[in-house]
């Protein structure tokens, strides 16, 4: 709406029109405002879509381990990473053994599984394969040797370390797995002469 006014100066009658609304901010101000908004939102959204959803416990049960609680085996739990590649480290369900970690490729994906202070395992024996990743001794138990449980996945033990150690991995898993936990393995575990049982 418009006022007109009226106004007499030195005999000049002079007439204006003035808004008697305010005009507010700018057109390109407020154009402006609502572009970071939208912008600020889809940013949220898009972190919220990549965010990675926690990894579910893992059930592990319990298998005879009798180092498992001794000082080389608190020493590789403590030096263990977060992540191993695409895994990441899974919490394990309760209770849980002691010297066992656990890692994840996604909420519901099969778990790598780390076991510590084993027996030797009975398929060790003089004579068998070992494979070396940066400088620690693996022997792998054939698929047929292993448990119902674990089929579809291979074991891998230490074997020239003073402790057994036991690392279950999926099928895929990749070198990622076993490469990062040799090397925590060699800073936390000294080596140890190797010893095959008598072959049966």
């Amino acid at each position: 709406m418009r006022a007109i006014v009226v106004s007499r100066q030195g005999g000049a009658r002079t007439v204006a029109t003035e808004s008697d609304a305010d005009p507010g901010p700018p057109r390109a101000l407020i154009i402006a405002a609502i572009a970071l908004g939208v912008a600020t939102i889809g940013v949220i959204l898009a972190i919220a879509a990549t965010r990675e959803a926690p990894p579910r416990s893992v059930a592990v049960p319990a298998v005879p381990a009798p180092q498992a609680d001794g000082p080389s085996c608190r020493a590789l739990m403590g030096a263990l990473p977060q992540r191993l590649g695409d895994y990441q480290h899974a919490p394990l369900e309760q209770p849980a053994p002691h010297g066992v970690a656990a890692w994840r490729s996604g909420p519901d994906g099969d778990p790598v599984v780390l076991r510590c202070g084993l027996d030797r395992p009975a398929e060790f024996v003089v004579g068998s394969p070992i494979q070396v990743v940066d400088r620690v001794q693996w022997f792998q138990v054939r698929s047929e040797q292993q448990s119902a449980g674990d089929a579809g996945r291979s074991t891998w033990y230490t074997v020239d370390r003073g402790v057994y150690v036991a690392l279950t991995l999926p099928t895929g898993s990749g070198p990622t797995p076993i490469q990062r936990l040799s090397e925590a393995i060699d800073r936390s575990i000294p080596a140890a002469p190797v010893d095959p049982g008598q072959p049966r």
